[in-house]
């Protein structure tokens, strides 16, 4: 293979290296001993592979005294609110300059793009105030844009430009609890103490109450009932009805004696009637 086959060669696997990682934010920032301390906490937090992966980039970075107020943080915390630092966009100074002074520009950053962000917490605003001094901070509504840039540390248009700024942008409720964790089921409806007495199972719909069953109060209509009632006398036939036929088909003794007198007085007669008839002759 001569000398030409193996510069083309060469440059050919130069040209693949530049398109696969356009630029290494790690041994860019290693140049700025101011940096130090932010090139560390890209490198933790694994936010550095994630820079190396973009093709377009603009990083808002702080020198090692700004940056030590997230000294003691939780790496999780750091690495959210360094990626509100990462904008998905090439700016530099020229372009910044450019912007209204009658309007605000809201950029797009690494947060967002990680999906954990809410309420505009991925998004930051630009602006600029004093007679062209830029300025940035949160567009979390309320949070203060007190942010200023100070110089340009490095650029490669247009896939990457590091910006100093005066502080890290403060985003309301970035340091909290995940806003991405998912939150404990809620407890059952049926031993929910809120539940709406709408909601209640009526008992007397499907049990109907004692006054409402006429069945229930027969049987004590029965037993309070007095054992000389008519129900009672018919329970015990057919003896008994057997015996009331015997007893209403006898004579009873008044009229047995009213017959045996009936019977004297006629016999009576005639013999008074026979007496008679001797005497006469």
């Amino acid at each position: 293979m001569d000398s030409r086959a193996i510069s083309a060669a060469l440059l050919v696997n130069f040209l693949l290296f530049s398109v696969a990682s356009a630029f290494n934010i790690t041994k860019l920032l290693s140049q700025f001993p101011d940096f130090t301390n932010l090139n560390d906490f890209l490198t933790q937090t694994k936010l550095a592979d994630e820079i190396n992966s973009r093709k377009t980039i603009t990083i808002l970075a702080v020198d090692n005294g700004a940056i030590s107020t997230l000294s003691g943080k939780p790496l999780d915390i750091v690495k959210r609110i360094l990626s509100v630092h990462v904008i998905l966009d090439y700016y530099d100074v020229q372009k910044l300059g450019k912007l209204s002074n009658d309007n605000t520009t809201v950029l797009t950053t690494l947060f967002q793009a990680s999906g954990a962000a809410t309420n505009q917490q991925g998004f930051i605003k630009v602006t600029l105030i004093n007679e062209g001094e830029v300025a940035f901070g949160s567009a979390v509504s309320g949070a203060p844009a007190d942010s200023k840039l100070v110089k340009s540390v490095a650029s490669q248009p247009y896939n990457i430009s590091v910006l100093q700024i005066t502080s890290p942008i403060q985003v309301p409720g970035i340091d909290s609890k995940p806003t991405n964790s998912t939150p404990p089921p809620p407890p059952p409806a049926s031993s929910s103490p809120g539940e709406s007495p709408k909601k209640a199972p009526a008992p007397s719909v499907e049990t109907p109450s004692k006054a409402d069953a006429p069945a229930a109060e027969t049987p004590k209509a029965v037993a309070d009932a007095p054992l000389s009632s008519p129900p009672k006398a018919e329970a015990d036939s057919p003896k008994a009805a057997a015996d009331s036929e015997a007893d209403a088909a006898a004579p009873g003794p008044s009229d047995s004696s009213s017959a045996s007198g009936g019977r004297f007085v006629g016999g009576a007669a005639a013999v008074l009637a026979v007496l008679s008839w001797f005497l006469a002759l």
